[in-house]
């Protein structure tokens, strides 16, 4: 029986067009990139006797100003303006942190208010992260890239990070909040960039190796190879690791590469192609009902559940100073990637052990899930430098276009097996093919009003196109074949005023937009539900702080802010006819976070003895959050996973060859879920508890070696971050108690 997927009726979907058709489109597109910007372009190179311009007239700072590793960007760089807006840099390789594990917390945990899902134990060791109380499961509400490009699969359809590149590559982190939306995108939690090592230009080999062991059954190798030969600069690492894990049935291998080459023509004009790729299997542990992680949190009592998602992503990229004042940068990315899952995991939720039946003498069958991943992506973004009156002002302004097919099969009839065996018996339950298509063109500009102030007003025009294909089982085939387009402007405005050369006052409000996406669309066994009549979210972030750096013993960032979340979505519990709970995916209502967010570094024998070669340093990252539903039924609820504080205090002492680091985290507590219940059968609702965790890490340089050890969760709490209504669950999913780890490095 055929009839229209009422799922559907109100989401984004359309007849599916061929990848080839759009790759047309695409090409196209781009061929008409130099008519779009050819006013720019020409505006760049016009000077007429009336108007002179000196480029070199305004000295300004272009470089990122750090104490101890952790500052802010400068007004613009590579073709994007951050004046006015609220971001944080992180030096990774100024860090002591087990990065061998790309522990969060460690390297990322100076950003105030960050939100971690630390679900090693789980299987998943590229955490999710969010701020301001939104839901970090595998970052969705961020917009995650690698050296300025996409690295999820899917910009609004599937926006989950699988693949992130291993902390010991990675020389920075970016983070812009909200007001990244103009720039990068429309997510309300704004930009993540991991920025990867450059080679040395004046040098034609160099090798770099890492070895670390530690608990658990963590090996972890690394090594990058990187050089220049005269106009030729290339850059590469190999990573493996494997982990048997905090918890039984955990275990898990990964190899990780990548390559860099890029040719630079001229001081003006380099081209260069990049490729990822990682490769994985996890064995996942399965999720814990309350009970059980009370009577021992590393339990387990899933022993056939597994995941592999292999992950490749190809770019290709252009920079060009096409003036002393316009700079050009052009990026195409092209991902394709997959992930593959077998498990006996979700009906029932963790309270349904999975057990031979003594009938058959055997399992019952696992459920095999897949999805294939494409997308291609091009940027280019153009920054011009020109004068108005006495002033130097800054123009950004470029175009994205954005092509993504998503295949997704799920419910599918496995074996009884417990080895990672795909196999399927009969049909999916449904087989859906996705696709979307985006081309958002984008414009900021800095206007400066005298040496002290700027203003910056932004716009950028979304437009998006989905359709969706395929069939779901809901006790007959139900078929879909929908389309649906739409766009949607976003305005922004920032201003920034300098109190002096290196600190400044900032401020801005910038629009955010978050459509419904596949996974919300699909849902997890029999354990949650979706409302078929799901609206697309859209709100707004505002920022007012101060910040800056003190000579060589201070930084500081203190700030305030201000999220509106309309149609936000998210979980609900309910009881169905039988008064089974189940969780029902919706728009729950519109939400206000508000709070504070304030990061607080001083090296106290720098302040006290300006020359001295040693450091004492603390710091202090606060963030408060107050996220509450404004409206509908759980009016003045807390937003689910939105925990009221998060405060991370470290203890830094560093001297020419040996640095140790203490920090501790403390974390407020969350819940599962918009009715805010304590305690439920269901997996996901129920209460998260605060925790405070504590880590020690030392670092130890000698001429080309480097000695490194740590140890995390210092008391060996037991806590969790997360509760979920699927992978690597449903339950909830521990962290890791405490844990030792050594290593050596070296570089020639």
């Amino acid at each position: 029986m055929r009839k229209s997927i009422s799922r559907f009726d109100h989401w984004q979907a359309g007849s599916r067009s061929t990848f080839a058709a759009h790759q047309t489109f695409m090409r196209k597109l781009l061929s008409g990139l130099p008519f779009i910007l050819l006013p720019v372009l020409v505006f760049a190179q016009r000077h007429t006797d009336s108007t002179r311009i000196y480029y070199l007239k305004d000295i300004q700072v272009k470089g990122i100003r750090t104490v101890r590793g952790t500052g802010h960007l400068p007004e613009e760089s590579d073709g994007v303006i951050y004046a006015g807006k609220k971001n944080e840099v992180v030096e990774v390789d100024s860090l002591d942190a087990n990065k061998a594990i790309n522990n969060t917390r460690q390297i990322l945990g100076r950003i105030p208010g960050l939100n971690i899902t630390e679900t090693e134990t789980g299987g998943f060791t590229a955490n999710g992260i969010a701020t301001r109380g939104l839901n970090p499961t595998q970052s969705i509400e961020m917009n995650t890239r690698q050296n300025g490009y996409n690295i999820s699969a899917d910009i609004y359809g599937y926006n989950e990070a699988y693949y992130l590149p291993p902390m010991e590559a990675v020389s920075r982190v970016e983070m812009v909040r909200g007001a990244a939306s103009l720039q990068f995108g429309s997510q309300f939690g704004g930009l993540v960039n991991y920025v990867l090592h450059t080679p040395p230009a004046d040098k034609p080999f160099e090798y770099y190796t890492s070895q670390t062991a530690g608990s658990f059954g963590l090996f972890n190798t690394f090594h990058s190879f990187a050089g220049t030969i005269k106009k030729w600069s290339y850059y590469s690492f190999l990573q493996y690791r494997t982990l048997d894990g905090y918890r039984p049935n955990s275990h898990q291998q990964q190899f990780t590469g990548y390559g860099r080459l890029q040719y630079n023509a001229s001081d003006k004009l380099n081209v260069g192609v990049e490729y990822s790729l990682l490769r994985n299997r996890i064995k996942m542990p399965g999720g814990l009902n309350d009970s059980m992680f009370h009577a021992d949190p590393r339990s387990s009592f899933r022993a056939r559940n597994w995941l592999k998602s292999p992950w490749n992503v190809i770019t290709g990229y252009l920079n060009y100073d096409i003036s002393p004042a316009t700079t050009l940068h052009v990026k195409t990315t092209y991902l394709f990637s997959s992930r593959a899952l077998v498990w006996r995991n979700e009906d029932g939720g963790p309270g349904v052990l999975d057990t031979i039946d003594p009938a058959t003498g055997q399992y019952i069958s696992r459920e095999v899930q897949n999805e294939i991943m494409h997308n291609t992506t091009t940027e280019v973004r153009l920054l011009h430098h020109y004068q108005l009156g006495e002033m130097n002002n800054t123009l950004a302004g470029g175009i994205r276009y954005s092509y993504t097919w998503f295949k997704r099969q799920g419910g599918g009839e496995g074996t009884t097996a417990s080895d990672f065996d795909l196999h399927v018996n009969g049909e999916y339950e449904y087989a859906l093919d996705f696709t979307t298509t985006n081309v958002a063109p984008f414009i900021e500009n800095i206007f400066r009003i005298g040496k002290k102030l700027s203003v910056t007003p932004g716009f950028r025009l979304e437009y998006l196109k989905n359709t969706a294909k395929g069939y779901i089982t809901d006790g007959e085939k139900v078929f879909t074949n929908d389309r649906k387009s739409r766009s949607f402007p976003l305005f922004g405005l920032g201003a920034e005023y300098k109190t002096s050369s290196y600190t400044n006052v900032y401020a801005n409000i910038s629009q955010a937009y978050r459509p419904v996406d596949y996974s919300q669309l699909t849902p997890i066994g029999i354990t949650s539900k979706i409302d078929p009549h799901m609206k697309d979210a859209s709100g707004f972030n505002a920022d007012l702080g101060y910040r800056g750096t003190v000579k060589n013993f201070l930084n500081f960032d203190i700030g305030l802010f201000y999220l509106a979340y309309n149609k936000r979505i998210g979980t609900v519990l309910l009881n169905d006819e039988r008064g089974n709970p189940y969780t029902l995916r919706t728009n729950v209502a519109n939400s206000i976070h508000k709070g504070v967010e304030s990061y607080v570094e001083l090296n106290i024998l720098k302040w006290l003895y300006p020359a001295a070669r040693k450091g004492i340093s603390i710091f202090d990252a606060f963030g408060y959050t107050d996220a509450k539903y404004t409206s509908g039924e759980f009016k003045n609820n807390r937003v689910e996973a939105a925990a009221k504080y998060i405060n991370r205090v470290g203890l830094i002492y560093s001297d020419p060859h040996f640095s140790a680091t203490f920090q501790l985290n403390n974390v407020g507590d969350a819940y599962g879920d918009a009715t805010n219940a304590k305690f439920s059968e269901d997996p996901i609702a129920g209460y998260i508890p605060a925790y405070t965790v504590m880590d020690v890490s030392a670092t130890y340089k000698i001429s080309r070696y480097t000695f490194k050890a740590g140890v995390n969760n210092l008391a060996n709490k037991a806590y969790f971050t997360r509760r979920t209504d699927e992978y690597p669950g449903p339950g909830i999913i521990p962290s890791d108690g405490r844990s030792f780890y050594a290593g050596v490095a070296a570089r020639f």
